[in-house]
């Protein structure tokens, strides 16, 4: 199926061009769903179709909206969308619709990029954030924020408008102690922008290790496929091979790399150079270690000199564990044994817990990103400027005052309460068409 919509003050007029059926589109009470076909100019019969009417300001886009539910395939729509055209419509531009929304009033900035990110969601645990996202439990947050400063700024003002009603000696103090507070709540968003970053972006996670560790092998068993050529002979892996799952509902793009050690190969040290490369741009290195084996010099050195410190893997325990397997203290250390399954959700549960440090508290469902992060960090240093000016003598008061509300401007930004062009057309160009 095929659904063409159409938004906007002459949406009935179009409708009424091209449907034939009786009562025509804009007489018909909203909403409604009737059956007839569409006609062109030269009255021949393209489709058979359902017709959604929904007026505004009851429909998505605050605008009167018509739905035309065709058939699907590759030509059957593009009749429709042709016939639309000539009927006195023009094509959407990404996002256009869900835009629309957002200027009619009918959803925030926050809650439109919700939409994009539900649309891009790769996890169940993605979706259910942007579905919290859509239903304003960031807004609500941010709009809680703003409304706390809000109050404050209005008694700084005041007291600039009346000079000569002073402030109690207790009344800085307490308009201080209010803006901590809000700065404590911005400092609970801020704590989701790293869960938020691995749901919309994924992990990248390397597996790392000398060779013959098993690498390869753990490899294939995440992924529950023979994606990565296993052999006993050390060096098989030369380059990087990449491949994306899902661990405990993150996206995550793991990589197998080339065994680390000391070779005369230019194949092989290309193969280890990359490997290298790939552990400094990782979120997580899980390096690799043989248990059955004595531990190796390099492996220990590695372990030490590595920081952050990597997630240590002992493969092969089923071999025998040996006695001087002992990871250096501070490395968190996990067994496995990849032929068999043994030990791989508890390697799951930990690339989880490791990826995630943050508790999110009271704001699960308030997942920040890039941009929502940056405008919290200036709005907290502005709100900090002026508890540090309400802290001084009275003739800071003025400064205060300027530094709240460019905190509240930069909030505002964040919900769409002020916004330019510029930031509307950064936002709705990343959404489809159909958005």
């Amino acid at each position: 199926m095929a659904v063409l919509r159409i938004s906007g003050p002459e949406a009935l007029a179009v409708a009424d061009r091209v449907f034939d059926g009786s009562p025509p589109p804009s007489r018909r009470p909203s909403p409604s769903l009737s059956h007839g076909v569409i006609r062109d100019a030269a009255g021949r019969t393209l489709d058979d179709v359902l017709l959604l009417v929904m007026r505004g300001p009851r429909s998505y886009t605050g605008e009167d909206v018509v739905e035309i539910h065709g058939h699907g395939g590759r030509v059957a729509p593009r009749r429709l969308l042709r016939c639309l055209i000539e009927a006195g419509c023009r094509p959407a531009e990404p996002g256009e619709f869900t835009r629309r929304a957002f200027l009619n009033g009918k959803l925030d900035l926050l809650q439109a990029e919700a939409i994009l990110d539900l649309v891009r969601a790769r996890s169940d645990r993605a979706a259910s954030a942007a579905v919290e996202q859509m239903q304003g439990a960031l807004s609500k947050s941010v709009a809680d924020i703003s409304q706390g400063i809000l109050d404050v700024a209005a008694e700084v003002e005041a007291s600039l408008d009346f000079p000569e009603e002073e402030l109690d000696p207790a009344g800085p103090e307490a308009l201080r102690a209010r803006l901590r507070e809000a700065r404590q709540r911005i400092a609970g968003l801020l704590a989701t922008w790293d869960e938020g970053r691995l749901l919309r972006e994924g992990a990248r996670v390397v597996l790392l290790g000398r060779p013959n560790a098993g690498k390869s092998t753990l490899f294939n068993a995440l992924l529950g496929s023979e994606r990565a050529i296993v052999s006993e002979h050390p060096g098989t892996t030369r380059d990087t091979i990449e491949e994306t799952l899902l661990v405990e509902g993150i996206p995550v793009v793991l990589v197998d790399t080339a065994g680390l050690r000391d070779s005369d190969c230019e194949i092989e040290r290309a193969g280890i150079e990359r490997a290298r490369s790939r552990m400094r741009g990782a979120d997580l290195c899980l390096y690799l270690v043989d248990a059955s084996a004595p531990l190796h010099p390099e492996d220990l050195a590695f372990l030490r000199e590595t920081a952050p410190p990597p997630l240590v893997v002992w493969t092969k325990t089923d071999l025998g564990r040996h006695p001087t397997a002992v990871a250096p203290r501070g490395t968190e250390s996990i067994c496995v044994v990849p032929t068999t399954g043994e030990g791989l959700e508890e390697l799951s549960k930990a690339i989880h817990r490791t990826l995630l440090t943050n508790d999110l508290g009271e704001h699960p469902g308030a997942l920040v990103s890039e941009r929502h992060r940056s405008l919290l960090v200036e709005a907290d240093r502005s709100i900090g400027e002026a508890e540090t000016l309400l802290a001084g003598s009275g003739d800071l008061v003025v400064p205060a005052a300027t530094q709240l509300r460019e905190a509240l401007e930069r909030l505002g930004e964040i919900t769409g309460r002020t916004y330019h062009d510029g930031l509307l057309d950064a936002i709705f160009r990343r959404f489809c068409v159909g958005k």
